[in-house]
């Protein structure tokens, strides 16, 4: 028994005294939060979906609050089990620090590490990069969550985040691999069937391909240090970042994407940098991992391999980019007017 035992905040006040059966139903339950299921966990944990559910059962019962409301079809945490839950994630972190530490093991990479990251990068940049990880330590095993739109990483438990742009969750920790920008792009077939533009304001004559969530028929860059708007001919909206920049590679139209995701197009002359003397807002690409609990050894050995890897990937793709696209500018301007 812990003779001081952690006080939850909120409607959890009374002291959780923890006996060492108990840490069974606590990563029962973190694992379901996780998976989102109580099948998925069960699989995961090798235990039965009856054993699974008995145990969440139970320690809702001594706890006696519900943490998590469930239907056939969903499950969400309640803000008693999100307090909780927090917290049990915490605790098995300590344990398992606990554990390495005694066992002399505090250097082994193994158990399961979490990763997400937005679809386009991660299919192009997490997925070798993850496949020559787990080849250095074959007692580790992988999640990948890809997804654009940002994941609650407590609530999906996930032990490491790569994302572009300003970072507003002050309890996580960050760590800045590279500058992020996006770029105007074509490929050769569209230059030579429509030329390219020399000027923002040409833009609104070519086929433009837009996508996100929020589509816009304006694109914003940066000149002289200001913000300009630009009216684009958007002639193609789509939703999905991978198929928007299918569509810059089969010659339909100029994109505006992320010097991730096209740069090892660019330096390939798949695609050609268009305007390149063009600025856009910058958006650095960071490491995210919470903070306020020391990291285990697969999230310090992944943090400093993905950084350096990744930091080595945007020196590669940056110069080539910018030289390829000077050639691009060249080539735009005996360029009068868009052909029909």
């Amino acid at each position: 028994m812990v003779d001081n035992p952690p006080r939850l905040e909120g409607s959890l006040a009374p002291p959780l005294v923890i006996m060492l059966d108990d840490l069974l139903d606590i990563k029962v339950f973190v694992r379901v939060v996780a998976t989102g299921s109580l099948s998925a966990a069960a699989r995961e944990l090798g235990l039965s979906l009856a054993v699974v559910s008995k145990r969440l059962a139970s320690l809702e019962k001594r706890l006696a609050v519900t943490l998590l409301r469930r239907t056939t079809r969903s499950q969400s945490l309640t803000v008693e089990g999100h307090a909780f839950y927090e917290r049990c994630v915490r605790i098995l972190a300590e344990v398992q620090g606990a554990e390495d530490f005694i066992s002399g093991s505090k250097d082994t990479v193994s158990g399961q590490l979490a990763i997400t990251a937005p679809r386009t990068f991660g299919r192009q940049h997490i997925v070798p990069l993850i496949a020559e990880f787990r080849a250095r330590y074959p007692a580790l095993s992988i999640r990948l969550l890809l997804d654009d739109e940002v994941i609650d990483m407590v609530d999906a438990g996930v032990d490491v985040a790569f994302r572009f742009g300003a970072l507003l969750d002050s309890t996580l920790t960050a760590r800045l691999i590279a500058p992020g920008y996006s770029v105007l792009c074509a490929s050769p077939e569209y230059a030579a069937r429509n030329g390219l533009p020399t000027a923002p304001s040409q833009l609104a004559d070519h086929s433009c391909i837009v996508y996100g969530a929020r589509p816009s028929a304006h694109w914003l860059f940066h000149v002289d240090g200001q913000p300009l708007s630009v009216a684009i001919g958007a002639t193609f909206i789509v939703n999905d970042g991978g198929a928007a920049q299918r569509l810059a590679l089969e010659g339909a139209g100029i994109l505006f994407k992320s010097i991730w995701d096209v740069g090892s197009h660019i330096r390939a002359r798949r695609l050609l940098h268009v305007m390149p003397d063009l600025s856009a807002p910058t958006q650095p690409l960071h490491a995210v991992f919470p903070n306020g609990r020391q990291l285990s050894p697969r999230v310090r050995h992944f943090l400093d391999f993905a950084v350096e890897r990744l930091r080595d990937t945007f020196r590669s793709i940056e110069a080539p980019a910018v030289h390829a696209g000077t050639r691009a500018r060249q080539s735009g301007k005996r360029r009068s007017k868009p052909k029909s």
